[in-house]
């Protein structure tokens, strides 16, 4: 029998964690006594339930609002998350992260949003016709700061090959980027626009997978290991009931603070401790809500998912790329491609008066999202042997606990 597989029978974890476990410690090749190597996976088995844990379930306290069942921007209902991880050889981590704001036809039935940049470092591409129109017409897609011409030609191939823009002849892609260039071989430019089209294509509603992968592959976020994150909050029926979804992809830097406990400094690791040291970086944030609001409301939404960054001790630094897409996905908002000469479009949004709960949301939501991220992202090893370790989450919860009693 495969011993791996033994060990699933005396450990009660399937062969791929078991494998995992194996493969992060590094001892895929080492001929181990069975005993001596149980012992060594149940201390991994530890570690790998706790790590399966998110921080709202491991006690940390998050605003005052509730998340949704999911806790995440599928708790939106119709969005899509399609995710292709890229981790080759010594140098290659990198990825894709494709959001669908529904199921159909984007080009043709285009939904409300708007951009807002908390500091330009970066190559967001398709903004100004979001500025301009008010309205998102392809899927959104996330990658590294090189490969957003592949994510611009993929997010274009998928949409003219869609049934009915046979006849399209322009496509506004959005894509967003961040720089993974410390542990991928970024110049290598490695994503192709065949695997953007495969993220948008993997694309499906339910759980979305945290940490290392997709775009989130290779990031690095306050000095520690970074990743996709994403978390959701739902409005009490008298505030309407809406739901609000945030996913980001984190690449910055600052002062972490986890519950307003400041575990940057707790752990050294915090911007101007050195002289030269660095906090440059960048963080897309792309938030859905199912709210009835337009591109105006939405920019102000947008704006409030800064305040949910800074919240975790992110200073939106001279090097960043702080960019926030949001969108809403009430159909009765939908914008057709094409429509009868002189039909009015139905603008019935929800008023300025009754806003404040979904900047709220947005806020509890960015903020949640930004932390899982870091509590999923795990240790890698990547280009030219650089290393980026993971949170030490034990300790982090240590302090919020004792911040806390």
């Amino acid at each position: 029998m495969d011993e791996v597989l033994k060990l699933g029978i005396i450990t009660g974890l399937n062969k791929l964690k078991i494998e995992k476990i194996i493969a992060t410690q590094q001892i895929q090749t080492m001929k181990l006594n069975p005993f001596p190597l149980i012992i060594f996976i149940l201390l991994g088995v530890s570690q790998l339930v706790f790590a399966q844990k998110r921080p709202r379930e491991l006690g940390i306290p998050f605003g005052i609002l509730p998340a949704g069942p999911l806790n995440a921007i599928t708790d939106v209902a119709g969005i899509k998350i399609g995710q292709l991880t890229k981790v080759e050889g010594a140098h290659i981590r990198t990825g894709v992260t494709a959001i669908l704001p529904h199921g159909g036809n984007l080009f043709q039935e285009k939904v409300p949003a708007a951009i807002f940049v908390g500091n330009g470092f970066g190559k967001l591409a398709g903004v100004t016709q979001v500025q301009e129109l008010g309205t998102i017409e392809s899927p959104i897609v996330l990658t590294n700061t090189l490969s957003v011409a592949a994510g611009i030609e993929g997010a274009v191939r998928y949409s003219l090959n869609q049934p009915g823009n046979e006849s399209v002849q322009s496509v506004n892609a959005i894509v967003g980027e961040t720089n993974d260039g410390y542990l991928n071989d970024i110049r290598g430019m490695h994503v192709s626009s065949q695997d953007v089209i495969q993220a948008i294509q993997s694309a499906e509603e339910g759980p979305v997978e945290e940490g290392n992968v997709g775009a989130g592959t290779g990031t690095v976020c306050f000095g520690w290991k970074g990743g996709i994150g994403t978390a959701s909050r739902k409005l009490p029926e008298s505030l309407g009931g809406y739901t609000v979804g945030v996913l980001v992809q984190t690449n910055f830097g600052g002062n972490l603070q986890i519950a307003g406990v400041p575990v940057g400094e707790k752990l050294g690791k915090y911007p101007f401790k050195d002289a030269l040291e660095k906090s440059d970086g960048s963080c897309m944030i792309v938030v859905a809500t199912d709210a009835p609001v337009l591109d105006r409301n939405l920019e102000r939404i947008a704006k409030r998912a800064m305040m949910g960054l800074a919240k975790t001790g992110g200073i939106a630094s001279n090097g960043s790329g702080d960019y926030v897409i949001a969108f809403s996905t009430a159909e009765g908002l939908r914008i057709a491609y094409r429509s009868e000469s002189g039909t009015l479009e139905n603008t019935a949004s929800l008023r300025n008066d009754d806003i404040t709960g979904l900047f709220m949301a947005t806020i509890e939501a960015t903020e949640e999202a930004i932390i899982n991220s870091l509590f999923a992202a795990e240790t890698m090893v990547g280009r030219d042997g650089h290393q980026v370790e993971a949170l030490p989450k034990e300790q982090v919860l240590e302090w919020i606990k004792q911040a806390n009693n």
